[in-house]
């Protein structure tokens, strides 16, 4: 390819754009943090364990805004890749209704898959070598399917794809990018997981996230525009190229 895919180059160019935007990224996540806080407290301590329905509701808007906020952050991404030489509007880093309705049937989809698996292991208690065997193999098949529809969601959000053909695309994507696309990942899995566990020793440390979390994001986005320039074989400027 005459524009391939390069792994420092995108992170090189998801740093760039962290530097160029962090206050409007920051101010975006804290308030998204700080929302959904208020929910689970809300949903912990307000409402009784009695109020089923209260509790329900509840769950409902926060899964919601856990979308549209997520969502959210990747839209604004997008846009200020897309407008380093001008000024964009609030209303372009709205989520489109669509975009929410493919990410959460995907991630329903998702969890009923994995609801349903943990079902039929609990009924192999009693064949624990068949089950560990089965646990291992779903592992790897999930490592592998995770890869190649991790950019199901910036489909979503920059082509308004619907649910599953948000999925092709992304299985698209990732084809003959495999070991390059999984060791993206892993640089994410870290930038995640790192802080997590050290904020189990050290609390503080989960401030941390709200600048870890819109940074491997912008990584997944830059990836994601990366690799669709590289199929392209079209100018790779992120801030010119749409």
């Amino acid at each position: 390819m005459y524009h391939p895919f390069s792994v420092a180059e995108t992170s090189k160019t998801a740093w760039s754009i962290f530097k160029k935007n962090f206050v409007t990224i920051i101010v975006y996540s804290f308030i998204s943090f700080l929302l959904i806080s208020v929910l689970g407290i809300v949903t912990e301590y307000v409402i009784s364990p009695e109020a089923f329905a209260g509790k329900m509701a509840v769950s409902f808007v926060m899964v919601f805004i856990q979308a549209y906020t997520t969502l959210g952050l990747y839209k604004l991404i997008f846009t200020v890749m897309d407008s380093e030489y001008y000024e964009f509007e609030f209303r372009q880093v709205l989520p489109a209704f669509k975009s929410i309705v493919s990410y959460l049937t995907v991630v329903f989809f998702i969890a009923f898959l994995v609801t349903t698996f943990h079902f039929l292991m609990e009924r192999l208690d009693n064949y624990p070598n068949i089950q560990t065997l089965l646990e291992n193999v779903a592992a790897l098949i999930a490592l592998y399917i995770a890869l190649r529809i991790m950019f199901f969601i910036t489909f979503a959000v920059d082509d308004q794809s619907g649910a599953f053909e948000s999925i092709r695309q992304s299985f698209q994507l990732t084809k003959g990018n495999f070991f390059k696309v999984l060791l993206m990942l892993i640089i994410i899995l870290v930038l995640i997981a790192l802080p997590a566990k050290l904020s189990q020793y050290y609390p503080i440390i989960s401030i941390a996230i709200i600048f870890t979390y819109p940074f491997v994001n912008i990584i997944l986005a830059v990836t994601y525009r990366k690799l669709v320039y590289s199929h392209q074989d079209v100018d790779d400027d992120i801030a010119e190229t749409n």
